[in-house]
């Protein structure tokens, strides 16, 4: 069995460093992508989806639309290995980002639908 570190990072009830389930695990990797900005990872300045920064753009059909794409590509490119995204929505209401992904863990064939959120 794999262990995974949990993110954000801590320690367990026992002095350990805490473990992650892999469909936790996966829930984490897919979370840190999301909230990254690209050019913050410094040996990956490529990585993540800048999502954060077009809460700030004006909402429309067309950028939703636009963001959810890439959300979906993102999750393709860096994560396609492990899960196969099905479907990304994005809504923002007032000061919460909200994104729901529906995505099926590639080696055991689980559905899942995760849902992250953002107050900014």
């Amino acid at each position: 069995m794999t262990k995974h570190i949990a993110y954000p990072y801590h320690v367990d009830g026992q002095g350990r460093t805490a473990i992650a389930t892999e469909a936790r695990h996966i829930y984490q990797m897919i979370e840190q992508l999301l909230f990254t900005s690209p050019g913050e990872r410094v040996n990956r300045p490529e990585f993540g989806t800048g999502v954060m920064q077009l809460v700030f753009a004006p909402n429309s059909p067309e950028l939703a639309a636009a963001t959810e794409f890439m959300i979906q590509s993102a999750i393709q490119q860096y994560l396609g290995d492990i899960v196969k995204p099905e479907a990304v929505t994005v809504t923002s209401r007032d000061s919460t980002l909200t994104i729901n992904v529906q995505y099926v863990i590639l080696k055991t064939q689980q559905r899942q639908t995760a849902q992250f959120s953002r107050e900014i």
